[in-house]
Formats: C-alpha cells, structure tokens, sequence
C-alpha cells in the first residue's frame, strides 16, 4: 500500500502490534472475497501447534516457519491454476524455484534447500496437487468457508424423583448405621483366588486334551506325545520349505515394488505428461523383465499374496501343535515320580511305562 496518506500527506509509522490490529484484518477481508488463503494472527497467548517438532521448535524460538508460508502459497496457486502447467509458473511467478524429479520439490526466496511438497501433508504430495487442482477453484473455496448454521436438537427426558424419608424413617436408618447393620460394599477379592483361577484353567486344558485325544492310559499318552512330536516336525518342514519358496521369488517380488513405486508416474505418462518419459522407460524395462520369466505384475502380486497366506496357516498349524505337545508334556510330568524327573528329563517310551507296570506284579 502507499505509505504516504492522499487525505492529510503523513507518512505511515509502523508501531508495535499494528499489523496484527489493523493491517491483517483489512488484507484477510480482501482475501476472503477473492478466495484466497489468509493468514491466522495469534495474540500470544497461546503456542501455536504445528505438526512437525522442527516446526514447532523454530515457531517457540521465535524463528519463521517456512512450512506455513508454503503451504499458503500452494494452496493459493491451486486453486487459481487451471492446470498442472500453470500451477508451477503460478508458483515461478511468486518467486520459487522449481524441481520435480521423483517428488515435487521448492524453494522460495531466502530459504537454503529444496523442500519436497509431500513432507507438508498427504494434502500436499503430487497426487492429491493434481487432483485437487481439478475440483477445487474460487467457488469450491467459497462453498468450503460457509459456516455450518447450529441447529437446537430438543429431547424429552423423563425424570424420576427420589422418594423422600421421613423424619422416622432417618432416624431408623442413622440407628441401623451406628450398629453396624449397614455397610458399604466391600472391594473385590478376585485377586485372592489369582492362582486357583490359573491351576482350574490348566486343569481345564489338560481335561480337554485327554477327551479330544481318548486317552486312557499312560501307553496312550505316550503314544499321543510321540505323534505329536512327529506332527511337529512336519509342520516345521512345511513352513520352512514355504519359505524358502517365497524367497526363490524374492526377485519378482523386488520387481513389483519397483514398478509399484513408477506407477503414479506411469499412469500420468499415459495421461500424456511427457515428463515421466524416464520413468516410463524404468517402467516398460521392468515390465519385460517379469515377461522374460512368464509372469505380469497381477500374477506377481497373487503369488506374493499366496505365499503369505499360506506362510502364515503354517505359523497357526505349528502354534496350536506346540501348544497341545506342552499341554500332553504337562500332564506326563505330573504322571511319573520326582526321582525320575529329577537331573534328567523325563524318557517317553512305551518300555518305561511297562517297568512301572510290571514292577507290582514281581
């Protein structure tokens, strides 16, 4: 604005405290009606939130934060471009250097480093710019700055009153707390009875264990043990030999994050945005590369899904193996004598139990 009054010829003096009085409402006003960002003015009351550490330690410190300012301006040239083209000679226009590589990068006047845009929020990445250029514009920003009209919501509440006690009726009660007659409720004792709770739920488990596996005998304990120990292995096997098949495609696996990673450059490619052309040619290699050994990117994907399925039925298989060969452990434990358990681990074979049988006999 011009500095020197037309009305009576003085010169503006800035004072302390008058741009956030007089200056930033007039241009916030002017803004609003134009569509364009405004800029919030805090009194200092409270601390500004920001949604970096770096952000809000350089705004404690009294320091500019960069990142608001280019978030403003972004949002500015947004909504006035009619395309991507004209989004980055918009933000030329306003003095910052542009660099697009794999990300969207600027640099305003005075600021040392680039700063890619998707670091200031998902709002900010090159997908949602060029989305966003497409819907919003003046009137999208009128609409969005429309003020929601509160509504009163009305509901009955059927209120019930407590009855009242009489004079006789209070004294009654005063006697019956004074004797001890009423009592508050006391706390609860669950913690007392922790580890009964534990040994029933182990009882519980080993319960099910000999009715699931009709076992009747110490022989068929020990003959359900051994299989499970076999069973065991077998999962073990099944789930390394997936494993290791999953990691035979680790290569196409490598080869569909690549392009998975190009495919936003690839689509806009396609759109005719010839700034991606190396991208494309990453693309198209990496796609040939998958064709040499007979797969497409949604065969490699299927596969990958594939192995993780069934990687993760043969994790489940063996934890609920492990778990019931620890259960028939447990109660085989509780079966023999100390003297037997004790230094060594205890022998699951049919001839121990035959010894323990015979020995009454003799």
């Amino acid at each position: 604005f011009n500095s020197v009054s037309f009305v009576d010829g003085k010169k503006y003096r800035y004072e302390k405290g008058d741009w956030a009085k007089y200056i930033q409402p007039i241009t916030n006003k002017l803004c609003q009606e134009y569509g364009l960002s405004i800029i919030d003015v805090d009194d200092g009351s409270k601390e500004k939130e920001h949604e970096s550490y770096k952000d809000w330690s350089e705004y404690r410190e009294g320091s500019f934060v960069w990142a608001d300012m280019i978030k403003r301006d972004l949002d500015s040239c947004i909504l006035q471009a009619g395309n991507y083209e004209q989004f980055l000679e918009l933000l030329s226009d306003k003095g910052y250097e542009v660099k697009q590589g794999k990300y969207l990068a600027v640099k305003p006047q005075g600021m040392t480093r680039f700063r890619r845009c998707k670091t200031l929020g998902d709002m900010y990445s090159d997908e949602a710019i060029r989305e966003r250029i497409e819907k919003e514009d003046i009137s999208f920003y009128r609409e969005q700055q429309k003020e929601v009209q509160p509504v009163l919501c009305k509901c009955k509440v059927r209120r019930y009153r407590r009855a009242k006690m009489s004079g006789l009726q209070k004294r009654y009660y005063a006697k019956l707390y004074r004797i001890g007659k009423l009592k508050k409720k006391p706390y609860s004792q669950v913690w007392k009875y922790k580890e009964d709770i534990r040994k029933m739920h182990k009882l519980q488990e080993e319960y099910l264990f000999l009715v699931n596996h009709d076992i009747h005998s110490a022989e068929e304990l020990v003959s359900v043990i051994s299989s499970l120990t076999d069973k065991r292995k077998e999962v073990s096997a099944e789930k390394s030999r997936i494993y290791k098949a999953r990691e035979r495609s680790r290569e196409l696996f490598d080869i569909a994050d690549d392009m998975k990673e190009l495919e936003p450059a690839e689509k806009s490619f396609l759109q005719g945005d010839e700034f991606f052309t190396d991208e494309h040619m990453q693309w198209e290699t990496l796609k040939q590369k998958l064709l040499s050994q007979g797969y497409g990117l949604e065969e490699v994907e299927a596969l990958r899904k594939h192995y993780k399925e069934e990687y993760s039925k043969a994790c489940a298989k063996e934890r609920a193996v492990f778990k019931e060969l620890n259960i028939g452990k447990s109660i085989w434990k509780s079966l023999i004598p100390d003297s037997v358990s004790d230094g060594k681990d205890a022998q699951y074979n049919k001839e121990t139990i035959r010894d323990r049988k015979e020995q009454p006999e003799r």
